[in-house]
């Protein structure tokens, strides 16, 4: 979220800003109603001031034995003042709090023009892709023809985007995940942190979900919401906290089930597992000084591209452009790993700064010394979707018979078994 004091000292830097993401300007709506809630607070002061005053007179006047009549009077006058104000003033809060929680955060410099994916702009290239001398089938192809994933049942059991896999896809992706929380806590410092699933408003409000995407949510009957990335959580457990500078930078990674209402792509990847209500995701999540976040940002981001290399599925690191940077960012690599069934690539993984934009919204302070508490630095990304590296390995190393060929990687987390073939 944005601080007021900033954009009260650079409206148009502000306007500026927004207009790289192709948003119309807003200072001036947000310095109006600025003014008016420190109107009303400074008539508070002023009618405080004036009622301790009165209450003074009206002192003097009863030890003098004098008519307090008029004078009462106008302290009730003042009174009622007070009590309109007592509410005017939270309304004004609570308006400008909502009006600034809606708004994105600016981008960073290097974040390149653009309208949509169309536009990113690419960075890097890693490994080649496997020429094929058999006519390429998509992951459900695959899966389905093994027996091992069944989309039919799942649909039975919840609707559509749900997914049934079975004997070796289910150990294989569960080999996936383990794989990457290994390689992330031995390799890379990241701390293995068990999460709630289930969360309340204000941790969603704090890493950006709420109030703007509440319709892309799951909301229980009692007012919690499930996750949409353990982002959320591993974020917010620096909420209202403050950090020792010392203890940064943290680094926290999570596999946690995810979940999303998917609303708004009706349509679109309709077969398979590429667009689920429910998938795995092991998430990297940083939270650091200032002045490192930009560094850090390099680094979660290699740490996520270790993964896909490890594996060797070949992939592409994307740099978003301003139309396609997520809400809360200031800054976003993509990491897109190619999928031949669909001779496209994929995004699999999405690491962004943030820089104090969470921070703000959940109070996540830290202290140098006996300096003042300063907000912290957050970062997120996948380290990698488990999903998504399923259907990766899945077409990527897949064989003219219907079998796939297990990453050597993944071997010693399958028991040492080198090749998947039908139930």
């Amino acid at each position: 979220m944005h601080d007021i004091k900033t954009i009260r000292d650079d409206a148009a830097g502000f306007d500026v800003g927004l207009a790289h993401r192709g948003i119309l300007p807003v200072s001036k709506e947000l310095l109006e109603l600025d003014e008016q809630r420190r109107a009303a607070l400074a008539k508070q002061q002023e009618l405080q001031a004036s009622r301790n005053a009165l209450a003074k007179r009206i002192g003097e006047a009863k030890r003098a034995k004098a008519d307090t009549a008029e004078l009462e009077a106008e302290g009730a006058k003042i009174r009622a003042e007070m009590e309109a104000l007592d509410a005017e003033g939270p309304r004004l809060d609570a308006l400008l709090r909502d009006m600034l929680s809606k708004i994105p955060n600016l981008l960073d410099a290097a974040v390149p023009e653009g309208r949509d994916e169309a536009d990113n702009k690419m960075l890097k290239h890693w490994g080649e892709k496997r020429d094929f001398a058999f006519p390429v089938k998509q992951h459900f192809e695959l899966g389905e023809a093994l027996g091992l994933m069944d989309f039919s049942g799942a649909a039975k059991l919840a609707g559509a985007r749900f997914t049934v896999l079975k004997g070796a896809l289910a150990r294989l992706e569960r080999a996936l995940g383990q794989f990457m929380l290994d390689v992330h806590t031995t390799e890379h410092g990241y701390s293995e942190t068990t999460v709630p699933l289930l969360v309340n408003d204000a941790t969603m409000f704090g890493t950006g979900q709420l109030p703007k995407f509440a319709e892309d949510l799951f909301q229980t009957t009692d007012g919690r919401w499930l996750i949409p990335t353990a982002e959320v959580s591993l974020t917010n457990l620096a909420a209202g906290e403050i950090l020792p500078a010392a203890k940064l930078p943290m680094r926290l990674t999570a596999l946690t089930p995810c979940f999303r209402s998917e609303a708004g792509s009706a349509g679109r990847d309709v077969r398979g597992m590429l667009r689920q209500h429910q998938f795995h995701k092991v998430e990297l999540v940083s939270i650091t000084k200032p002045e490192e976040s930009g560094a850090e940002h390099e680094r979660m981001t290699r740490a996520a591209e270790t993964i896909l290399e490890r594996l060797e599925l070949p992939y592409r690191r994307m740099l978003l452009c301003a139309g396609d940077t997520g809400f809360s960012a200031v800054k976003t690599y993509d990491l897109e790993v190619w999928v031949p069934g669909q001779e496209t690539y994929r995004e699999i993984s999405s690491c962004s700064n943030t820089r104090a934009f969470q921070a703000r919204r959940m109070n996540a302070r830290y202290r140098a010394g006996e300096a003042k508490p300063d907000f912290v630095h957050t970062l997120n990304g996948s380290g990698v979707a488990v999903g998504r590296a399923l259907i990766a390995v899945l077409e990527n190393y897949q064989n003219e018979d219907g079998s796939i060929t297990i990453p050597a990687a993944l071997r010693p987390y399958m028991g040492g078994q080198e090749k998947i073939t039908a139930a």
